[in-house]
């Protein structure tokens, strides 16, 4: 049976590990242990016999808009529903937040299609392509898609300068 949970600091080896191994293949972003360390709180977790078989994460970039990162389930335990559960729970907490927009980078697009992202054009979001990609050094090359999914209606910004600004709404890609 799996369980879903925030992460503890305890968990952040095994979060290591899972995201290690698909930054090997590229298909994630490599996180380092520090990072990890100080972003514990971002994350959730599959557990099966108290053991850590999947993880995401939830990115803020401003009152209104997050990421969805780091998003893996052990080899061997895809297609069985983790990663869709993780993200369920990613979904509520972005919906318990308050924001209106939740996007990823991904080169599986076709996973976040069928919970209900749409592809859109990265410039949607230049504060990710500030923090991530220009210092990447597949960039501008990267494969990655970028997707999607808002959450409830757009509303007025009530701060002056938003740390993540984005379009008035998603540009298609």
């Amino acid at each position: 049976m799996t369980t879903y949970r925030k992460a503890e600091p305890a968990d952040v080896p095994a979060i290591f590990t899972l995201i290690s191994r698909y930054a090997a293949e590229r298909l994630l972003l490599a996180r380092g242990l520090d990072d990890l360390h100080a972003s514990v709180g971002d994350f959730t977790v599959a557990v099966e016999k108290g053991r850590v078989v999947g993880c995401g994460s939830l990115k803020l970039y401003d009152v209104q808009v997050a990421e969805v990162r780091s998003l893996s389930v052990e080899p061997g335990r895809q297609s069985r529903g983790l990663g869709q559960g993780l993200m369920k729970r990613l979904l509520r907490e972005a919906e318990s937040l308050g924001l209106e927009t939740v996007f990823a980078l991904t080169t599986v697009p076709g996973f976040f299609r069928k919970c209900g992202f749409q592809e859109v054009a990265r410039e949607n979001f230049p504060a990710k392509i500030r923090r991530d990609c220009l210092s990447c050094e597949l960039y501008p090359t990267c494969a990655e898609k970028t997707v999607a999914r808002e959450l409830r209606p757009r509303t007025a910004r009530v701060y002056s300068r938003p740390l993540a600004p984005h379009l008035p709404s998603l540009r298609p890609a």
